[in-house]
């Protein structure tokens, strides 16, 4: 690796990536190495959203093997590494944190979030990326396909191929994240404090508890051949939703007797791991 983007100071050792992990993840977001800026970071978040799922199977497998013991959240390094192997991805607890780790390999400054989701406190996460005097909110567990810009003072936009992200200053250092072309306009309420690393792992850790979100349906999400790809197994019977440009809908049915083996052709996510989830939720 160049010497030239090494961030300023050494990493806690939950964050570490190795030289030779951040090199493969970057090619597999079809990306390289280049200095922490607008343009970088605005292609690492199009590279994050082409290649990984925002899905809950692997989450559901992982705690379904571990047969009732308490497990811990993947760190970072073990994200990547099921990414770059299995094709997988996370939700926002895994994922933010895994790309948190990859922003600062790569130079950029910034902090982890945890936010509200209307009544519900802390259930969402998010980064702000700090470039120069500005703050961008950078959300790949949603995902938003852009980042957006951050002013305490007034609305701001950032424009992608699929919606208008809005964020909307509510009350000192929150702030009313929005979507254009979404039935449900509202996304997130933004929380802009830091978290600390020790506090995000816990709470990342206990999302796959009792409590936890997404455990009891395997959904996915992704940017399939430039449309976005949707699949839930609490919808009967099974199907993708696909969302193209403008009115560009559709929605391919699914075989229940070979349900893993077609989500898995669709989304690039290993069949075993699919499989291993449907049967917990008891859709296989």
């Amino acid at each position: 690796m160049s010497a030239d983007f090494l961030p300023a100071v050494e990493l806690p050792a939950a964050l570490h990536l190795s030289g030779e992990q951040t090199a493969a993840i970057l090619a597999y977001l079809g990306g390289r190495r280049g200095p922490p800026n607008d343009a970088s970071l605005t292609a690492l978040v199009a590279g994050y959203v082409r290649r990984v799922p925002w899905e809950s199977a692997s989450r559901i497998a992982r705690k379904n093997a571990a047969g009732g013991a308490a497990i811990a959240a993947r760190p970072p390094a073990a994200f990547w590494a099921d990414a770059l192997t299995h094709g997988s991805g996370g939700t926002c607890f895994e994922s933010n944190l895994a790309f948190y780790a990859l922003l600062r390999t790569l130079g950029f400054d910034g902090y982890l979030t945890i936010n509200d989701m209307h009544e519900s406190v802390g259930c969402h996460t998010a980064i702000i990326v700090k470039l120069n005097d500005q703050s961008f909110l950078t959300d790949v567990g949603i995902p938003l396909h852009r980042p957006l810009p951050l002013t305490p003072d007034k609305i701001t936009r950032a424009r992608s191929a699929f919606h208008t992200y809005v964020a909307q200053p509510d009350e000192p250092r929150r702030y009313i994240i929005e979507r254009t072309r979404h039935p449900n306009r509202y996304i997130f309420t933004l929380v802009d404090r830091p978290v600390a690393l020790d506090v995000y792992s816990a709470t990342s850790s206990a999302d796959y508890g009792e409590a936890g979100l997404f455990l009891d349906k395997v959904i996915a999400n992704k940017l399939v051949e430039g449309k976005l790809s949707r699949f839930s197994s609490g919808e009967r019977p099974y199907h993708i939703k696909r969302f193209g440009l403008g009115n560009d809908y559709e929605e391919i049915s699914l075989p229940t007797h070979a349900l893993a083996a077609a989500l898995s052709t669709h989304f690039a996510i290993k069949e075993a791991i699919i499989a291993a989830a449907l049967q917990a939720v008891g859709a296989a």
